[in-house]
């Protein structure tokens, strides 16, 4: 009986791992994309017990965002999209609170995302 616990349990961490591993390199492959249009500002919100956000923005030559992208979740099934509602908008124009009304933690991981440093 403890055997097939630990064999259970291995098997659950090795898949973990894996689709870990897998969500990731999804990560990497969107973000990659989204740093060769400009530049770049990326915002984290949520915790150990919340769904976790991140958002980042790519932005052009005139302070437009031209691309984004957004992973929300808990597990290791969430996969970045693009957040259609602000493409062309201006930096300063974009306020986080009317593109997500209901959403605090995406609200907060935009805020974050466009801190961004000047070059």
């Amino acid at each position: 009986m403890v055997t097939e616990l630990i064999t259970v349990a291995v098997i659950a961490w090795i898949c973990q791992l894996i689709f870990g591993g897998w969500q990731i390199h999804q990560f990497n492959r969107a973000f990659d994309t989204l740093c060769q249009q400009g530049r770049v500002g990326v915002g984290r919100a949520g915790g150990r017990f919340k769904p976790r956000v991140v958002v980042a923005i790519a932005l052009d030559e005139h302070n437009r965002i031209c691309d984004s992208l957004i992973m929300r979740g808990m597990t290791v099934f969430a996969r970045p999209a693009k957040i259609q509602a602000i493409s062309g908008i201006s930096l300063q124009e974009l306020e986080p609170d009317v593109i997500f009304p209901h959403d605090s933690l995406c609200q907060n991981a935009l805020s974050l995302a466009l801190n961004l440093k000047p070059v």
